[in-house]
């Protein structure tokens, strides 16, 4: 249902300012940096952030990140990608007080698997067909930067001065992680509230679930093949534990937040690689098992490793070789916790109301059992949510695209927002 409101004529004009073709002349060229995670790809990507926000007359604050510095710290979010370098960027525009509202994108993206999967097997290139524009990051997530940066033309374009500031933060690192977001907050770069430009399927995610990456080494006994009844298959042993997980799975999924309620699995628990042996004709005497272990809504990060070791220990106890050789469970990788805008909070009314005043539906808030910067920027004590471009079913893909329109809209509801959170300069 559209219930958009009266316009004033500041408010008309910002949006007429909108310029898709400069929206989209922006993604193309953020498209084509090849910034996957832990690649010289993300400090270019941050260096094309940090120019455009400097010609847009933001002060940038574009410096070096001391990854070692920061993976010191307990509260690190961890990294997946090898990097020891990495660049923070930040603009505010207006005067030196808090900004009233920060928008927030990462600009960082996954490999792009197959090449044969892609058109002329390039996925840094543009594709605009049938109002879709598709490549790697379109979608997760350059299409949402891509429409934050339309949005600040339009004001620009508008002559639109913010009463308070504005702030854009692009970051790095949060495909694995989010150290980017993590450095820009210790950095002490703050908002009264934050939107984040993140994929969200025509809704606003005021939640996310977490999410953990766990492994599981499962020791078994070796032996030749021709006399397996010797030995102890650790990858048997591995299937063994499958049961004891879906069942773990079953039980924290049984009365979810209302929030995502409406989600088939709203706390995912899944093994996406596993490896045991090292020659055919020999019974495997290891096994390694990774996946990704959701962490329920307001759940603290240790609680829910307990839980899950919990259960593994229960599964070890049942079983004669296993009670004598327990599963090793650890934790590499990203550590993202749940978040959640406040309950009541007026950024959520405000997004809305400028999302409808589009002429798009008034959006519905939900959650998500995907972890994103959200939970970084909550903690800090900055209510956030999301809302931005595409659909996250395609985030990752091979398809990755995101719908023009969207773009557009996009834009459109953040110029509304900014106008209306930070007020107009006289």
């Amino acid at each position: 249902m559209n219930d958009a409101r009266t316009l004033s004529d500041l408010e008309r004009r910002a949006l007429d300012a909108v310029d898709v073709n400069g929206i989209l002349e922006d993604l193309r060229e953020l498209v084509a940096i090849p910034s996957v995670g832990g690649s010289s790809g993300e400090h270019d990507a941050q260096r094309w952030c940090a120019d455009q926000l400097g010609s847009l007359g933001f002060r940038v604050d574009h410096w070096r990140i001391d990854v070692a510095e920061l993976a010191a710290q307990d509260d690190f979010p961890g990294q997946e990608a090898d990097r020891d370098l990495a660049y923070g960027c930040a603009g505010v525009l207006g005067g030196d007080a808090e900004p009233a509202l920060v928008f927030c994108g990462h600009t960082d993206v996954v490999p792009p698997g197959d090449l044969d999967r892609w058109p002329d097997r390039d996925p840094y290139a543009l594709r605009v067909h049938d109002g879709i524009a598709a490549g790697r990051g379109t979608c997760d997530m350059k299409g949402g930067v891509a429409a934050i940066f339309g949005a600040l033309r339009a004001l620009r374009t508008a002559g639109i001065e913010p009463a308070r500031p504005l702030a854009v933060h692009p970051v790095v690192g949060e495909e694995d992680g989010g150290l980017g977001a993590y450095a820009t907050l210790r950095r002490g770069h703050r908002g009264a509230a934050c939107v984040l430009a993140e994929p969200s399927s025509g809704t606003i995610v005021a939640a996310n679930g977490g999410s953990l990456t766990f492994r599981l080494e499962i020791t078994g006994q070796g032996t030749h093949g021709s006399t397996r009844y010797r030995g102890v298959s650790a990858l048997d042993k591995l299937a063994a534990l499958l049961p004891a997980l879906r069942e773990l799975e079953a039980e924290r999924n049984a009365d979810p937040d209302p929030l995502v309620a409406h989600l088939e699995v709203p706390y995912p628990l899944s093994i996406g690689l596993a490896r045991a042996g090292d020659w055919a004709s020999t019974v495997p005497d290891l096994a390694i098992a990774e996946g990704r272990y959701g962490v329920r809504l307001d759940e603290p990060v240790d609680a829910a490793k307990a839980e899950f070791a919990a259960a593994i220990d229960r599964a070890c106890r049942a079983d004669p070789w296993l009670s004598d050789h327990p599963v090793r469970v650890s934790w590499p990788g990203g550590v993202f916790a749940s978040g959640r805008l406040p309950a009541g909070h007026p950024l959520l009314a405000e997004m809305q109301d400028a999302v409808a005043d589009t002429g798009a539906d008034r959006p519905a808030p939900v959650g998500a059992p995907y972890g994103t910067d959200l939970r970084q920027y909550a903690a800090a004590g900055i209510p956030t949510l999301q809302y931005g471009p595409g659909d996250v079913r395609y985030a990752h893909a091979h398809d990755e695209h995101v719908p023009v329109a969207e773009l557009e809209r996009a834009a459109r509801a953040y110029a509304l927002l900014a106008i209306r959170r930070c007020g107009v300069a006289t």
